[in-house]
């Protein structure tokens, strides 16, 4: 049976922002778990149109991560919450998956899908959590039991983007760790259903 891919989507228009170093370490977990990943981070996201159901045509990253996702096992999300609410970043990336519809697997249909928020302060990771998992939902993931919420306000990562925060890091590599377990449970039993 070949490696699950775990695909990455998020972060902030910054490079290596707090959002995109949590992202990372998920999926560095779920490759020390046995998974292949690929990360779509902020400045990637950055360079995509507003997702207009009207205009079919597509740039070359929106196909990119269009095309990655479809071919996806599980996924992990990371956004920053502003306002209570995901980035626009994010959303416009996860309005894109709109182009899965038709697909056999429609959207994420079968995918375990990790969610990770980083917030300046708890009241905003909350909300924007419980507004990334509403929209997983509603694109017919499976959120993971576990979702990180990180408090930027407190220190995560130091200065070479090494986690900090035992606390934190324990919630991303959960994570990382049961997007990479559903997505070898989901494969292995689509395996034996084969004749």
């Amino acid at each position: 049976m070949t490696k699950p891919l775990i695909v990455g989507v998020g972060g902030s228009t910054r490079r290596g922002s707090i959002g995109e170093l949590a992202l990372r370490l998920a999926l560095q977990t779920a490759e020390q778990e046995g998974a292949r990943t690929l990360i779509f981070a902020g400045p990637f996201l950055a360079r995509m149109p507003i997702y207009s159901p009207e205009h079919i045509e597509r740039n070359p990253e929106q196909r990119e991560l269009v095309e990655a996702v479809r071919e996806a096992d599980g996924l992990i999300l990371a956004s920053p919450g502003y306002h209570g609410g995901i980035s626009g970043l994010v959303k416009n990336a996860l309005d894109l998956l709109e182009d899965l519809r038709d697909d056999r697997r429609t959207y994420l249909e079968g995918r375990a899908v990790g969610c990770i928020i980083t917030a300046s302060g708890w009241q905003t990771v909350g909300s924007a959590l419980n507004a990334l998992r509403s929209v997983v939902h509603a694109l017919r993931g499976w959120p993971t039991p576990l979702g990180a919420g990180l408090n930027i306000a407190e220190r995560i990562f130091d200065s070479t983007g090494t986690c900090v925060d035992s606390a934190a890091e324990k919630q991303l590599t959960t994570v990382g760790r049961q997007v990479c377990e559903f997505a070898q449970r989901w494969m292995y039993q689509s395996a034996a259903k084969q004749p």
